[in-house]
């Protein structure tokens, strides 16, 4: 029985784009929840919802132990991505090749309004606290691993946030199981068990009959949830936040300079209609000429700006919004900091003294419609947590629309804002591993980080304060040419609509070119996407090559940033970069100025040569990166293995033993050989008609009327083949000698990938994922409460399959966690031998939703596409491909391929460990157990004895 009714209804209510095809119905329930219905004929393209199975039958049979709240895992390497330039074609989960348009999951999102702002004085955290312990069952459904069981078995995953004032939940799961899912969601909010076991184990780890369904589970599922507070705790504004003219220096860990600025502002949610908070963002952060950027990078001393309010809670809250400026620092930019404050004070002058400009902010009025009409969808669980949260602030008629709308000019609030950008409401922190040891030291009271307080003087803070002059190169921006006026869509003019090939199509095949095209049909809207794969002659021969290659790339980079970033502010965006031979160039975006864009950055391109001053600036900047690698034991472990697995790999100790006596006139008579001999390969998806694509051809053989490189002469990489039966491990001490994590990175090798033969290989190891992601969770940091990081993935490392083990703990050394996880996997035979037919078969139908879920957006599907073809099998169909042989597939196959790759007595079980022991552990640990494995200690001589599978990409 229900504790009460609807009190609102509405389905006109909500603002939507023209282009939006779902309905949305705002309801209220007498219990204060407020909650938005959303019907995507996509997901429920005929029937109601309650026309398909809840799953609520027999469910209490089903509970095989998994956790949806960890995301499927990609590849460690991107939590820095500028790390490892080896691991471009190394891939995981079946997540990276969803199949073609077929299905959608449905999803579904909470946001409470308490989040670590309410945390009582006391018990800091407790909010985070309780979004972990609300997992943790219910009186409905006691089991801890019920919810996430559920979501796993029928495709689905989960996660959960805890911000500063609020905290949000979010799911996906298969269309016919959202009831099912709803039933178990809503009871978190209902009657939660938070168990003291489960405490203790925590606080270690720390059209419309659619909508009239949707509506009906709201109230049925979530009206008992218990009326809250009428008022929420006030939180208070009690005084300043910072301390007046101080200038904290903090010791950095990484090799970083870093000059963060931050203005207290008065909290603008009600004035979000007017956005002119991101009016000032756009011209302080601008790049473009005339801007602080352009002006203070010509001066070699800053890298990068940003600037604006954060979206996080912390910069955007109800108490106050923090406005913020974090600018990357040379080493002469170190010794500037307080001129770089005097020319922001000097820009802030000449923001006051020319008055708000309306044609600024209708550019940035035009570019935010556009891309409110014609918007990219996201993910669906990501989606309805991101309106979830919206219904905490904005009114219910703008809870899509408000991030969009800029409706109200009005330069006085302009002006009003500007007055907050003061010396005396300024907080400066400069980030630094140069750090000085003279005397001062200080020590945050948390995490024990060393900084020194200065006192600015109060003639610097008058100084500041009112600028005597404004250097004449300091000027507002010019119009951007790059925003688009034409939005038609080919597809729609189009007499032969539907006849378009499934999949890209090769419509250019020559000695120095191949291009692919495919037109959209699917998602309808004025963008398009271009990728381009360059072969470099010569670009990876030796490690000076390499690095001449990378320094080539990050100077080009930097000469075409006024142009790309012009275009990125029109949502045309641009991303270069370097792996291995391949210079990959992608741009992306609203189609129409795309081949404008394209030919201005070939232009460039093609008459290029580098300075004295942005070289060394670069050059210094790419010591700073080369020094920074492997800070982290997740990427240094990923790293490692890579570096083991790949037969050219150039290490970033040689790398950086190299770079210094790199001089720009080496630099500049390699440019010229290293263009001398090209080969492109090309994909463009989207609104784009075919002979624009033969126009984009022609644009580049115009710029670049060069030889083709031999097929032979292009690098091509060949992965390491364990021997049969191979137990590897390599030891290895972490970088930072303050690291107290360990890390195991456990690699099984399967085959190559060749082709067809292997998609049912594939199906097993996804399938087995899909699986034991849940159980391992459950074991190693639940129970064990081994590390906060536990996950497993399947690895495509140019076209090896393998699978991966990994966990990171600052508690147990690697010998231990190497322990638990082999326990782990040897317990796998009973847990997939003693599966029901009914719950492998729900695993199963998970990972065929999971497969032929509808790729979202256009540049889903043409990441999907690239995948592809970067990796040279060109198999588009594969996720179909995959779907028939698990279709196929029964139980006994998936454990008879579990004992042979990755029982230890098969000759076919060939594993690589990689340990990264921290700075808590004692290396001398690990010889007793080495006597029993294959120890790498001199990696070149172990690989120049080893075999390596021939290159197929």
């Amino acid at each position: 029985m229900t504790a009460g009714g609807v009190k609102l209804s509405s389905d006109d209510i909500v603002k939507k784009s023209p282009n939006d095809r779902k309905l949305y119905r705002y309801i209220e329930l007498e219990n204060g929840l407020c909650a938005l219905l959303v019907h995507d004929p996509e997901i429920y393209p005929a029937d109601p919802p309650h026309q398909f199975n809840d799953g609520e039958e027999d469910d209490d049979e089903e509970e095989e132990e998994d956790d949806g709240e960890e995301d499927e895992d990609e590849d460690d390497e991107e939590e820095d991505s500028e790390e490892d330039d080896n691991a471009g074609s190394e891939r995981g989960s079946a997540k990276a090749n969803k199949g073609p348009s077929q299905t959608k999951k449905a999803a579904a999102a909470v946001s409470v309004g308490i989040g670590s702002f309410s945390d009582p004085y006391e018990a800091q955290g407790l909010a985070h606290f309780l979004e972990h312990m609300l997992f943790m069952g219910s009186a409905e459904f006691p089991d801890e691993n019920e919810y996430d069981s559920y979501l796993s078995k029928h495709g689905g995953s989960s996660n959960a946030y805890t911000e500063t004032e609020h905290t949000c939940y979010h799911f996906e799961v298969k269309r016919e199981f959202l009831k099912g899912a709803l039933r178990r969601f809503s009871q978190f909010f209902i009657s939660p068990l938070v168990k003291g076991e489960a405490m203790d184990r925590e606080v270690l780890a720390v059209d419309s009959e659619p909508l009239d369904t949707l509506e009906s589970w709201v109230l049925e599922l979530f009206a008992d949830v218990k009326t809250g507070p009428l008022s929420k705790r006030e939180i208070k504004d009690e005084g300043p936040i910072w301390n007046v003219g101080k200038l904290y220096r903090l010791e950095a860990v990484k090799d970083v300079h870093i000059l963060e600025l931050s203005w207290k502002l008065p909290c603008l949610r009600k004035d979000y209609l007017k956005k002119s908070e991101d009016y000032l963002a756009h011209l302080i952060g601008h790049e473009g000429r005339g801007s602080l950027h352009f002006f203070l990078k010509n001066k070699g001393w800053i890298t990068s700006i940003s600037a604006g309010v954060g979206d996080e809670g912390m910069h955007r809250s109800s108490l106050a919004y923090i406005f913020g400026m974090s600018i990357n620092l040379t080493d002469s930019g170190l010794d500037k900091v307080y001129e770089i404050i005097g020319y922001i004070y000097q820009y802030l002058k000449l923001l006051r003294q020319a008055p708000p400009q309306k044609w600024i902010f209708k550019e940035l009025q035009d570019i935010a419609n556009m891309e409110f009409r014609f918007a990219e969808e996201q993910p669906q669980d990501d989606y309805a947590a991101e309106l979830a949260e919206n219904l905490l602030v904005y009114p219910p008629e703008h809870v899509v629309y408000g991030e969009y709308a800029y409706e109200d000019w009005d330069p006085e609030k302009i002006k009003s804002i500007l007055s907050f950008f003061t010396p005396e409401n300024m907080r400066v922190d400069v980030l630094s591993k140069s750090f000085s040891e003279s005397g001062g030291i200080l020590y945050e009271p948390w995490f024990g980080s060393r900084y020194i307080e200065e006192d600015i003087s109060r003639s610097m803070m008058h100084a500041w304060k009112d600028p005597p002059e404004i250097d004449g190169s300091l000027h507002l921006p010019s119009k951007n040419d790059f925003i688009p006026v034409k939005f038609s869509v080919h597809a729609d003019s189009l007499l032969n609509v539907g006849a378009a090939a499934s999949y890209p199509r090769c419509i250019l095949d020559e000695p120095l070119m191949r291009f692919w095209y495919k037109l959209d049909e699917t998602f309808k809207l004025p963008r398009a996407n271009t990728y381009f794969r360059i072969n470099l002659k010569g670009a990876y021969a030796s490690v000076q090559s390499c690095l001449l290659t990378e320094m080539f790339v990050l100077l080009l980079k930097d000469e075409l940033n006024e142009i790309v970033y012009q275009a990125s502010i029109a949502k045309l965006e641009t991303s270069i970069s370097v792996s291995s031979d391949k210079l990959e160039l992608k741009i992306y975006g609203f189609n129409e100025k795309l081949p404008l864009l394209f030919s201005k950055i070939l232009e460039v391109a093609k008459s290029f040569s580098p300075k004295d001053d942005r070289f060394k600036v670069i050059k210094e900047d790419m010591e700073r990166t080369l020094r920074n690698t492997n800070m982290k034991p997740l990427s240094h472990a990923s790293y490692s293995r890579l570096q083991i697995l790949c037969k050219s790999f150039w290490d970033v100790e040689d790398k950086l033993k190299c770079l210094n006596s790199l001089s720009l006139a080496e630099l500049q008579a390699f440019i010229p050989e290293l263009l001398s001999e090209l080969y492109v390969e090309g994909l463009c998806h989207g609104n784009l008609l075919e002979e624009e694509v033969i126009n984009i051809s022609n644009t580049f053989k115009c710029n670049f009327s060069v030889p083709a490189i031999p097929f032979e002469m292009r690098h091509k990489e060949q992965v390491l083949c364990l021997p049969s039966g191979a137990n590897v491990v390599r030891d290895i001490h972490v970088k930072n000698k303050m690291e107290t994590n360990s890390v195991v990175e456990l690699y099984y090798q399967f085959e190559q990938d060749n082709g067809v033969n292997s998609i049912r290989l594939k199906g097993f190891s996804d399938l087995f994922d899909e699986i034991v992601q849940e159980p391992l969770f459950n074991q190693l940091r639940t129970k064990e409460q081994l590390g906060y990081v536990v996950e497993c993935s399947p690895r495509l490392t140019y076209r090896v399959l393998g699978f991966c083990f990994c966990v990171q703990s600052s508690d147990y050394n690697p010998i231990h966690l190497q322990y638990r996880i082999d326990n782990f996997i040897d317990s796998l035979e009973d847990l997939l031998g003693g599966l029901d037919d009914e719950s492998f078969e729900s695993y199963k139908n998970g990972l065929i939703a999971r497969l032929l879920e509808k790729d979202p957006s256009l540049t889903y599907e043409t990441n999907r596409f690239w995948n592809q073809i970067v990796d040279k099998r060109y198999m588009f169909d594969l996720s179909e491909k995959e779907v028939q042989q698990l279709r196929n597939m029964k139980k006994s196959d998936l454990v008879e391929w579990y004992n042979t790759y990755f029982k230890l007595v098969s000759p076919k079980c060939r594993r690589l460990a990689v340990r990264i022991w921290g700075c808590n552990t004692d290396m001398n640990e690990a010889e007793v157990q080495r006597r029993s494995m294959q120890v790498i200690d001199d990696l070149a001589a172990f690989k120049s004895s080893s075999v390596f599978y021939p290159s197929i990409c």
